[in-house]
């Protein structure tokens, strides 16, 4: 007769506990990435795009890819997209591109060629950097505009695609001397707002004061008038 010793209940209970406080995490669960795991990763010479975020369609990813790469077999380019949830780490967007921008290209010669485009979009900021060659192709006024505009109006509306694809465009004009294709119309990322403006308030404060005095009217005249319409016919 088999009698079980105390050790087999002791490590029964430690591997119940443990699944009951340290859950196994299946394969099937999403894995949720940071922005260390960015810096850690080896981009390819055939990668353009990293959607952290997850917030890219694949149609939107296939059209830089192709613009991208055509771009790079002209020019010698190469510029990354790269979309993160949130900076845990970092405060500014531009200092956590120019550290991907380092990391993933640490010497002068393997970066100047390079550019980064970071979209936070938690934040809904973005940044980009490059090496030398790079920002001298693309110039600070389309470096400027596309982070001032086309990054943070549209993330801010929460169209990623747009805010990328549009960014990739005006880039790639940049770099071939052709005529900027400008940020986001404003009449397109006019946000409805429910604040009355100035202007409104003081009317409807206006119109508020001659209800309230009617009322007030009503309430104090008009008893008084009939009680000494009362008294008189007494």
């Amino acid at each position: 007769m088999y009698l079980p010793s105390p050790l087999h209940g002791f490590a029964a209970l430690a591997i119940s506990l443990a699944l009951n406080y340290c859950p196994v995490v299946l394969p099937t669960q999403p894995a949720f990435a940071s922005e260390f795991d960015v810096l850690n990763e080896v981009p390819s010479q055939d990668d353009y795009v990293l959607d952290d975020a997850g917030v890219l369609s694949r149609v939107t990813k296939s059209d830089l890819k192709r613009l991208l790469s055509d771009l790079e077999s002209r020019k010698g380019f190469h510029i990354n997209f790269i979309t993160v949830r949130k900076l845990t780490s970092k405060a500014d967007a531009f200092e956590y591109a120019d550290q991907v921008l380092e990391r993933w290209y640490p010497t002068v010669e393997q970066g100047a060629k390079k550019g980064i485009v970071v979209l936070i979009t938690s934040q809904k900021e973005g940044a980009i950097t490059g090496g030398p060659e790079f920002i001298q192709a693309v110039g600070d006024t389309v470096l400027d505009s596309t982070v001032s505009e086309n990054l943070p109006v549209l993330a801010t509306d929460e169209k990623y695609n747009e805010a990328f694809y549009s960014t990739a465009q005006r880039l790639v004009a940049a770099i071939d001397g052709l005529p900027d294709p400008g940020g986001p119309k404003a009449k397109e990322n006019k946000r409805e707002s429910n604040f009355k403006t100035r202007e409104e308030t003081e009317e409807k404060r206006g119109q508020f004061s001659l209800v309230v005095g009617g009322l007030l009217v009503i309430a104090f005249v008009v008893p008084m008038a009939q009680y000494y319409a009362y008294v008189s016919k007494k």
